[in-house]
């Protein structure tokens, strides 16, 4: 119960109660734990994604397809970061399907035809501009 002229102790419920036998301040302890949430999202990712094909019962074939997946996930978020702010926060699966397995064509040459009315093209466009610089004008 609110009294009148009184506001609520808190507006919204956004907070959380944090457990730990940690020696850190409240506010360190706090960080510690959501770190450890963005971990735990990084990994089941991996685990739904390339993970989920280990393991092959051969030690140098799961060390290098870990190796391969770690490498491919990074470049990933990478590209995601780079294009949008969206992508930044999207996962790699949507980062993929947007910007990576785009449905272009190529007649030969070095040049891409993004699809016409394609609703990732400003994100696209603006990942490979902060990759690979400003496009050189054709002569």
């Amino acid at each position: 119960m609110v009294l009148t002229g009184q506001g609520a102790l808190f507006s919204t419920w956004r907070h959380h109660a944090v457990f730990t036998d940690s020696q850190e301040s409240m506010l360190d302890a706090d960080a510690t734990h959501r770190d450890h949430a963005i971990i735990e999202k990084v990994i089941a990712e991996l685990k739904n994604g390339p993970l989920a094909h280990l393991p092959s019962g051969r030690m140098n074939a799961n060390a290098a397809w870990l190796v391969l997946a770690a490498i491919s996930f990074n470049l990933t978020r990478a590209a995601g970061t780079l294009a949008s702010r969206f992508h930044a926060r999207a996962t790699a699966a949507t980062i993929r399907t947007h910007l990576i397995t785009v449905p272009a064509r190529s007649a030969r040459r070095l040049r891409l035809h993004l699809p016409e009315r394609w609703p990732w093209e400003t994100a696209w466009q603006t990942m490979f501009t902060a990759a690979a610089g400003p496009p050189t004008s054709a002569t």
